[in-house]
């Protein structure tokens, strides 16, 4: 039976428990694709995975969300062999083993194919980043050109990107970051305003806008979301996407307390709610046609996986960072 190279994790802990071993290629059946893996992106909810953070996981695991690749095969004779395609976020990693892998096999329902000339480490930065912004500012916040927006994470992947999708839509852009050496890096993105994040905007928001602002995309969590809440105008509405504190509840939850009053709260997870594939596609085409720019961080091979994840933890740099299989 032939094989391939995956990065398997048998217990959560360190990076370094990220294990490459060699492992049978999975057999396709039923209404499932195998996919032969090219590359992937990495996603701080895996981050929390292999922390252990997650605890409807079992181990060994293979993680990862998303992934872009070729079709190896497909019983169904739906995709054909050598077809492009993404996989998204669905089970992948978690339920099911992912992408850190060579090849992969996942359910149909969450692969979307697509046509492209660009090189697979910029496509495999594509699939969740692209579903959840998008998703987060058009499904969930339902922008607006003239809005203003906060964007809170704002030097993440998702922040990066948010700022550039909520510019070309006609919004003023405040983004946030915690480190004053990267203002200058938002302001080149396109932000409007940086403000430096000790944990509490609202007196530096509601200088800029007494009343606070129309929308607000929370990628901290739940650590800073009341306050996020509190920046927001009456009428405005939150949608919390992202969780870079790893901080998943809130204790002792008190909505009326909690949530202004007619300030909306929301929230985007690309697992409940997909973006429709031509969307999908038409952002790429927009990368082709240099409407669009991504931010990318550094590209890995697999066999570095460890020293990807490292750099992830770390928040080095900002951008999307990529991993090669072959």
């Amino acid at each position: 039976m032939e094989s391939m190279l995956a990065a398997v994790l048998h217990q959560p802990g360190g990076a370094e428990n990220l294990v490459l071993e060699e492992r049978s290629i999975p057999v396709s059946v039923g209404d499932h694709v195998l996919i032969k893996v090219k590359a992937f992106g990495l996603n701080r909810s895996e981050l929390m995975t292999r922390k252990g953070l997650s605890p409807e996981v079992s181990f060994p695991r293979v993680l990862g969300i998303e992934c872009v690749g070729e079709v190896e095969e497909d019983p169904s004779g739906e995709f054909k062999k050598g077809q492009k395609v993404a996989a998204f976020m669905g089970g992948m990693g978690r339920d099911f083993d992912g992408s850190y892998a060579q090849y992969c096999l996942v359910p149909k329902s969450i692969i979307q194919p697509f046509i492209s000339n660009l090189s697979w480490d910029k496509l495999g930065a594509i699939p969740e980043m692209f579903q959840t912004v998008y998703g987060s500012l058009h499904l969930a916040l339902k922008i607006h050109k003239g809005e203003v927006i906060l964007i809170r994470g704002g030097t993440s992947s998702i922040g990066m990107l948010a700022i550039k999708l909520a510019k070309l839509h006609g919004l003023t852009v405040l983004a946030t970051t915690r480190n004053p050496s990267k203002k200058e890096l938002l302001a080149v993105n396109g932000a409007d305003h940086v403000l430096i994040d000790d944990g509490s905007l609202v007196s530096k928001v509601k200088r800029l806008y007494p009343n606070g602002v129309t929308k607000t995309l929370e990628l901290i969590g739940a650590t800073t979301l009341k306050d996020s809440l509190d920046c927001t105008a009456p009428f405005g509405t939150v949608c919390m996407t992202g969780m870079l504190s790893e901080q998943w509840s809130i204790n002792d939850f008190a909505p009326m307390e909690y949530i202004p009053a007619t300030v909306n709260l929301t929230i985007y997870d690309s697992g409940q709610i997909r973006v429709e594939k031509e969307h999908f596609q038409q952002f790429i085409l927009d990368l082709e046609a240099g409407r669009i720019e991504l931010s990318l961080n550094r590209t890995f091979n697999l066999k570095d996986i460890k020293e990807a994840h490292l750099t992830m933890e770390s928040n080095a740099g900002a951008g999307k960072i990529v991993v090669l299989t072959n």
